[in-house]
Order: structure tokens, then sequence, then C-alpha cells
């Protein structure tokens, strides 16, 4: 099977004591970028590197003077900012655990993550503190919430939370194993879970960024996704300061314009993003800017890349886009395209620093080409577990393995394919049949934009194909655009996956990230047949 050297994929064996904080700023304070800008926002404002580092420090003691101790949680409510760097970076130097939260979450899910994990402190903007109010009786020890933003009592704001904190601070040594930051993930269904991640995680940190996009001092890095995500967190808030890169930052949530914009005022040399941002800037014609010939090189994330998706993109800037596969437990990529190798319609080739195995339904190692199976990945930053859920833990988790619940294959010439979730794979006929493979197809209709191919189960029990799709406008006859997306289907596949129910949507339910909630879409199924 195509892999690496399991000697080249860095381990947790017990080392020095570390800090995650140190490893992420070290290096460039270390390299000469002391006075080069770490962070870019707004109408080109910056912080140094130095600047940051103090800012870091002056964090780290506002939160050991006011009681933090080892392995206690700090909560982040908090857009993309400064503030959440420092504050993040600053947690994890005096030993605490760092974990930012997603700045749209609903009340009940707020109120289960601050119960699931009691932090000791929360910092929350002022524009979120409603939404923190509305649960925050129901709390049993409730944290210390540090509000940012005008207009809250002087006892409760950021000011006197930092009064008298010096910018000097000699960071916690943490063993590799220790925690240092989590990331909460519900994935396409489910309540929250905290994947747990150590110190020695920023060992693999900046290599993709350093060694494949050639990301170096003076070079700006911009993840469209919020840094609460792991893709950005890893890519942009470890991995690029790590490289002694400028790390561009949005305030408010992304849309296709403010993104434009973006780029247009900050000129980034490496964007990251995902496949529906991808969409939406091509949809409304920012794509077509020619600020965005300027990016060096895109990265895509977070589900599947369309191959009509990538042509269109390479049509609009002239540039390609290099998808890659990660998740919240891995944080950065295992697999992915670079700007040397890359092929459409692949997630890339395993990097140097990730291996990877397929099995298949009865645990047997994979090891035939074009044969589909479950991925296993190991890797230095793979998590050490969920939080308060062992059993889930045991699940994803096995002798050292990452068991994140996709399918994969490899072709013989090492390229890796990702065929969706491995409860999305259906078998037809007694065939495997990748979803993935008939939304391709049914993209090459210039008539559709989104896709989603579920399985559902007919009056007999038995598992059938049904499609979703999103039209590029109004549709006035579905029957006839049903016959046609079935014709070409038909054409271009064998029987067996082509779906016998074709139904037009205005849009595809979505997480937050852009991944499509397919139960939701087997939910609608569902409620007509009954």
């Amino acid at each position: 099977m195509p892999g690496l050297a399991p000697s080249l994929v860095p381990d947790r064996a017990p080392s020095a004591p570390l800090n995650a904080a140190d490893d992420i700023l070290g290096p460039p304070l270390a390299s000469g970028c002391a006075d080069r800008a770490a962070l870019s926002w707004g109408n080109q404002a910056s912080i140094s590197f130095k600047e940051l580092d103090a800012l870091v420090n002056r964090y780290g003691n506002a939160l050991r003077r006011h009681g933090l101790m080892v392995g206690q949680r700090v909560f982040f409510l908090l857009d993309d900012s400064p503030e959440l760097v420092a504050a993040y970076l600053g947690t994890m130097r005096v030993g605490g655990v760092a974990v930012a939260l997603n700045i749209r979450l609903a009340a009940k899910d707020l109120l289960f993550v601050l119960e699931d994990a009691s932090p000791s402190v929360l910092f929350v903007h002022v524009d979120l503190l409603s939404l923190y109010r509305e649960i925050a009786a129901q709390l049993v020890a409730p944290p210390r919430v540090v509000v940012l933003g005008p207009a809250v009592a002087a006892a409760d704001g950021l000011e006197t939370f930092l009064a008298e904190a010096e910018d000097v601070l000699a960071s916690v040594p943490r063993a590799p194993v220790d925690p240092a930051y989590w990331v909460y993930s519900s994935g396409t269904t489910g309540r929250p879970k905290a994947a747990v991640h150590c110190h020695g995680d920023m060992r693999v940190a900046d290599l993709h960024l350093r060694i494949n996009l050639g990301v170096q001092p003076g070079d700006r890095v911009f993840t469209t996704s919020k840094m609460f995500f792991a893709f950005a967190l890893g890519h942009s808030l470890f991995g690029a300061l790590r490289c002694g890169a400028t790390v561009i930052m949005h305030t408010g949530w992304p849309d296709a314009e403010a993104i434009g914009g973006v780029i247009r005022r900050l000129r980034p040399t490496v964007v990251l993003s995902v496949p529906t941002m991808y969409r939406n800037l091509l949809r409304e014609g920012v794509a077509a800017d020619p600020a965005f010939r300027g990016v060096r090189h895109y990265v895509s994330a977070g589900e599947k890349l369309p191959e009509s998706l990538f042509e269109s993109w390479v049509e609009a800037t002239g540039l390609p886009i290099l998808e890659g596969y990660g998740t919240s437990e891995t944080v950065f990529l295992a697999i992915a395209n670079t700007p040397r190798s890359y092929r459409v319609g692949s997630s890339g080739r395993p990097l140097p620093w990730a291996e990877t195995r397929l099995f298949d339904e009865n645990s047997d190692a994979i090891v035939a080409p074009n044969t589909p199976g479950r991925l296993a990945i190991r890797m230095g930053s793979v998590f050490t577990g969920y939080w308060h859920q062992p059993e889930l833990s045991r699940e994803f988790l096995r002798d050292g393995w990452y068991f994140p619940g996709d399918m994969f294959s490899f072709d013989a010439s090492g390229w890796w394919y990702h065929h969706g979730r491995a409860d999305d794979m259906l078998k037809i006929s007694g065939q495997w049949v990748s979803p993935t493979e008939i939304e391709e197809c049914a993209l090459k209709l210039d008539e559709l934009i989104e896709v989603a191919v579920v399985g559902h189960a007919n009056a007999d029990g038995l598992i059938r194909l049904a499609m979703f799709a999103v039209p590029r406008s109004p549709v006035q006859d579905e029957e006839a655009l049903a016959r046609k997306v079935g014709e070409t289907l038909r054409a271009r596949l064998s029987i067996y996956k082509c779906p016998r129910t074709i139904r037009f949507v205005p849009e595809l339910p979505r997480t937050p990230t852009g991944k499509v909630q397919k139960f939701k879409l087997r939910g609608l199924l569902e409620a007509v047949a009954a």
C-alpha cells in the first residue's frame, strides 16, 4: 500500500518538556522576525511578532494572577482578533487548555459545552454576551467572565482583567502528551464533542505550509474559515505563525463579498478555504477580480472538491486549487496535493509525516489499488481522545491509529480518493456505491450547481438511491430536467448507480463549515414516505 516510512511519522514518545506557545512563537522570534507583522486585519492594521509575544505574556500573567491552574480550561467566544490569538496562546503558555468556540453556537449547545468542560474562564465579546446570559443561571459552576468591547461593567471588562499584568513570562514546561487545546466538533450530526490535543502537536504544525507551499517570513496566509475551526486553527494560528508568516484575519462571518475585499486589500500569498466558499466566490463573480490572480497557492479542505469547481476556478483565476484532507482530530492535513504534484479529483497523497491505511469490513488491511476501504491515520497531531467520552474514544482510536469514519481508495500511482463518510457508502445490488462518484457525474450538467446523493429504504426495506440537486436557475419543467439528469447518469454510470429519485431543492442543508448534512436529506425522504 502506498505510504510513508513509519520512522518519518512523529510520535509522542517521552521527550524534554516543551510548551506549545513557545513552539509556535519561538521559531519566528529566534529567526529575526520579531519586527515583522504576525497578524494583519482590517485596513492593513497589524501587530508584530515581538508585540504579539508581549501581549501573550500579559494574558498569561493575568490568567495566572486570577487563579488559573495547570490543566484548567479557558473558553473563547470571540471573533478572530489579536485578543483571541494572544489569549489563546497565553492560556497554553501558563499550562491551561485553550478552547475556541463557534461564535454561532445555539444557546443549548453553549450550555452543553460549558457544563461538559467546566471552564475556569470565559472570554466573550460584548456582542455575544446576551447568548451567555441566556443560559448563565443554569450553570452549577459558572466561569469567570471577561468581556471584550464597550459598555460593560468595569469589573468584568478586559482592561480590568489585564490591569498590572506584566509582559514578561516564563512558560510552564509541559510534556508532549499534556493537553494544550481542544477542538469542539459535532460533524454533520450529534452533540458537540471535544477532541483533546497536546503540546507536542506543534512539531507538525508548519510542515505542509513550509515544505510544500513554500511559506516563509514575508508571506501572508489567509484562511477564510474562522479560527475556532480546526482548518484555520492549525494552518493559520499555529502553522503560519510558526513559519514567521503574517496571518490575515477577518472579523465577521465570511461571505464572498467580504472575502473578496480581504484579498483585494491585504493581498494574501496563500489562501486556504472550503469548496462552498470557492463556489460562492465564483457564483457571485468575485473570483474574477484581478487580485485573485496574485495569490500564489489556493488550498481546499473540509469536504471533497468537485472537479467541475476546480475547472471553473482555473478558468477564472488561472490557478489550481490544491485539495487536501484533514479533520478536527488531526488539526493538520494528512493527505494533500502540492504545487509540484496534484491531480484533479484526488485528495492527494499521504504527507511525509502521516501514515495512512485502509481496512475492509472485516478489519483486514487493503493492499489492492482501487478498492474502497475505511481510512486510518497515524501522525504526530492525532488527538488523544474525546473529553468525557471513553467509549467514543475507543471506537475512533485503536493502537495509535485514528479511524475518522471516511472511505478512501488509492490508485496504482499512489493517489488517494475520498468517497465520503463510511456511513454514506451504500451497497446496491451487492456492490459498493460511492455517492461522490454519482455527484461528480451529475455536476457535469451546466444546469446544476450542487448535488447530494443519499440512500433510503424502499417499501421492501432495500436501499435505493435518491439525488437532491440545486439548479443553477429556476426550473420551469422539473420533470424534463429530471429526465435529462437521469439520461446523463445512465450514459456514464452502471445502472445500479443511477438514482431512481431525483428532487430539486433551492439549497442543500449544511454545517457552518459547509459540509452537507445528509441526514437531513434522508429525513425529507422519510417524511414523504410517511
